[in-house]
């Protein structure tokens, strides 16, 4: 639960005294013992033998946030994100993973549950409840990305409940990598029935990915990272993402298709003095033939209607390379613009800095946001805001 203040002074923004103490307590104490400094955090692992075991770890998204704008004068300390990783090994090919999801306000959902049959790097299929493959943003999740936080722009479908949750929708994708190329390739249930897809057309998503210098290690050979801290050396990735269902917006008194693409690059490159410059950017558009502007004309009924436009995001970050105290600090700037049909553009542009502990498991970040747009798509009220995060990961 989200517990809010009111202030009036613009410098109770900085750090709300009252829950940056923890956080500040923590950092206090990771660079008070080097014993921690070369330790990864880990989690649990049995294993029966090196070809049948069973891991479970978990991940953690703190955060305290001050926000004003013309109707928002408060700060709030909530959990962002609080998940429960569990995987395990059947057979040299046959794996699962179990993940688990809370967030301020919601209870404990399952995000993740399939069975993985891995047969090489080139030809594996996930089956099951699983992340439709989306862009780069989509990819990387919460715990993977630059910035505190990525979701100011449109989300794709599975994202939206009605046709899916955090991006997972129940199907199967066949995906690998070959050389210099990797793709993914699924078909998911996404907008059932309840919304008119009477017809239970299949939500059909791919990526295809090149890299042009070092390949990419995705995490888990699947997913993307918008940082990977200098570890892999100098990379350079492109992307394109293609979504489509047919009625796969509206209601059930009218039904409307859903098409999206997007393009992202990635880059990131050690320079001479070991520092870590990378940058991203990524540019998404889609249709929604019944959308937030365009809805059906019956008003009683419930309608899954969702962004119809483009929008187009930018980041940078530099990573120091030399420590300060455990860690190490990167600045970073991430730009977004959402442009919807038929309604006012919005931007929002963050100013960041993380301190790196142990790479993406543990690190802390303080930026300051300011702008009107949103993971909607549509302008909301122009917000300036500064937030003190920490995040955790076990495994």
């Amino acid at each position: 639960m989200g517990i809010f203040f009111k202030e009036n002074r613009f410098f109770s923004w900085v750090l709300p005294r009252t829950y940056a103490l923890p956080l500040l307590i923590y950092f206090i104490f990771l660079a008070a013992s080097p014993s921690m400094a070369g330790d990864p955090l880990k989690g649990l692992m049995l294993k029966h033998n090196d070809t049948v075991w069973l891991a479970v770890g978990g991940g953690l998204r703190l955060q305290t946030a001050s926000r004003n704008s013309n109707t928002d004068d408060s700060s709030e300390f909530s959990i962002n994100s609080m998940r429960l990783y569990i995987s395990g090994q059947l057979h040299k090919h046959l794996k699962f993973n179990i993940n688990t999801e809370k967030y301020e306000g919601d209870s404990m959902m399952t995000i993740d549950a399939l069975l993985k049959f891995e047969f090489n790097p080139s030809a594996n299929l996930w089956v099951g409840r699983t992340l439709v493959p989306s862009d780069r943003p989509g990819l990387n999740g919460p715990y993977s990305s630059l910035s505190w936080n990525q979701y100011r722009q449109p989300l794709f479908s599975a994202y939206h409940v009605g046709a899916g949750q955090l991006g997972r929708s129940e199907g199967a994708v066949f995906w690998g990598t070959k050389e210099r190329f990797q793709y993914l390739l699924g078909a998911f249930d996404g907008l059932e029935d309840d919304y008119g897809n009477d017809s239970d057309h299949l939500l059909y998503a791919a990526r295809l990915a090149y890299n042009f210098l070092n390949v990419e290690p995705q995490p888990g050979h699947y997913y993307t990272s918008a940082t990977h801290h200098g570890a892999q050396g100098n990379i350079l990735t492109t992307a394109v993402t293609l979504q489509s269902q047919s009625d796969g917006t509206g209601s059930t008194s009218e039904s409307g298709d859903f098409f999206g693409y997007a393009f992202d690059v990635f880059s990131e490159r050690i320079l001479p003095n070991q520092g870590v410059f990378n940058f991203g950017a990524g540019y998404k558009e889609m249709d929604a033939d019944l959308n937030t502007i365009s809805r059906p004309a019956d008003a009683t009924v419930e309608c899954f209607c969702i962004f119809d436009g483009d929008t187009f995001y930018t980041t940078a970050g530099y990573l120091f390379p030399n420590k300060v105290g455990p860690g190490k600090l990167q600045p970073y700037f991430r730009h977004t613009e959402n442009n919807p049909s038929g309604a006012k553009s919005s931007a929002t542009t963050e100013w960041g800095t993380n301190y790196i502990i142990f790479g993406n498991k543990t690190s802390l970040n303080l930026n300051y946001a300011r702008g009107d747009a949103n993971a909607s798509g549509y302008a909301g009220n122009k917000t300036d805001t500064v937030t003190l995060g920490l995040q955790l990961q076990f495994y």
